[in-house]
């Protein structure tokens, strides 16, 4: 048996650092709960941003802003997104805004309205016109009253 110079703790040594370099998923936790790690379904919406002042809000100086807006008009963030998010702990998904620091680190917080307007392709406002009119309204039979005073679905 003929062994190797380099001894056998020299060859298990990448084997072994090989197997503990398995990629980190990111971690993702419900603001309303801090201890609780909370699951997406995948769909990102990025934010585009159109004006240099809203780079500026986000830490930019103005002669930088304003040039990165005339080079791009609009600005995608492939940082900054909003995602639905679900959360054990409260029962529910909810829209969240999601900043990512690198690949594991993230910050999470309650989406307010006001994002959906840097959201490309998307109206909060609007309906959606894949839904006909029947089913709109038909959704919202619920909470329409019959003559007599009673709700239809009680």
């Amino acid at each position: 048996m003929v062994t190797s110079p380099q001894g056998c703790a020299d060859q298990s040594e990448p084997t072994r650092n090989r197997r503990n370099r398995r990629p980190k998923r990111r971690e993702l936790f419900c603001p309303a709960h801090p201890d609780q790690k909370i699951e997406g379904n995948g769909k990102k919406y990025y934010l585009h941003l159109l004006s240099a002042e809203e780079l500026q809000r986000r830490g930019m100086s103005a002669k930088r802003a304003q040039l990165v807006i005339n080079a791009y008009p609009v600005l995608v963030l492939s940082n900054e997104w909003l995602e639905e998010l679900f959360c054990p702990k409260c029962g529910s998904s909810r829209w969240c805004h999601i900043t990512k620091h690198d690949r594991v680190e993230h910050t999470v917080r309650w989406a307010p309205r006001e994002l959906w307007e840097q959201v490309a392709h998307v109206d909060p406002i609007a309906a959606n016109p894949t839904v006909s009119e029947y089913t709109r309204r038909e959704a919202r039979r619920h909470r329409q009253k019959r003559v007599d005073g009673k709700r239809f679905y009680d």
